[in-house]
């Protein structure tokens, strides 16, 4: 089985690092291979350009590292998405990574009355959206209605046509403590290794 793993953090201390390495740990562990897309080491440009929008109107996508996550993810079993969540959403890299790999003619296709859409992953099992933020869940829900959920999970990736989708989310992880940071770290690692 091969995972693909998309990654967006700056920070190599970061918690979202930490469980970047549990992940790819677990994984291992239950014997699959694992391709790592680093979007900020890959430097990956985010910007949607007016050659980029025009592309994605013709279904053909034109950004050189775009085209490579691409082919790159329709070799996944199970597509795991890492990043952190600031001001309730997903950094620019992680949204321009949405906006330029999750395009039509490659990763999707409409129905004919152009208002459906059908996925063309059809190697992919499932998805796993990993995040980490410091709001308290109960807040991140009731007062910023679920932003991550409603936009990426329904608005994009169940709506382009991925399935079998689940996110785990990290909350207060400034306020948590090494013992709780530890269990989370040992969860996700325990999760991965048994798939």
């Amino acid at each position: 089985m091969n995972t693909v793993i998309v990654y967006n953090h700056p920070y190599n201390g970061s918690f979202c690092h930490a469980l970047l390495e549990a992940v790819i740990n677990g994984a291992k562990k239950a014997g699959h291979t694992v391709d790592l897309l680093d979007l900020d080491k890959d430097k990956f440009n985010p910007v949607m350009t007016g050659q980029d929008l025009l592309a994605f109107r013709n279904h053909e996508a034109i950004d050189l590292q775009a085209l490579d996550y691409i082919q790159r993810i329709k070799q996944a079993d199970h597509l795991v998405f890492i990043f952190p969540i600031w001001w309730e959403l997903m950094p620019a890299m992680m949204k321009g990574f949405i906006d330029k790999v999750i395009f039509p003619g490659a990763t999707f296709t409409y129905t004919k009355s152009g208002y459906g859409m059908i996925g063309s992953l059809t190697k992919l099992k499932s998805t796993t959206v990993i995040t980490t933020m410091n709001t308290p869940k109960i807040m991140y829900k009731l007062v910023y209605g679920n932003a991550i959920k409603k936009a990426l999970i329904k608005g994009t990736l169940k709506k382009s046509g991925i399935k079998n989708v689940r996110w785990c989310s990290f909350n207060m992880v400034k306020a948590s403590s090494d013992t709780t940071r530890k269990k989370w770290l040992i969860k996700v690692e325990k999760m991965f290794s048994q798939e």
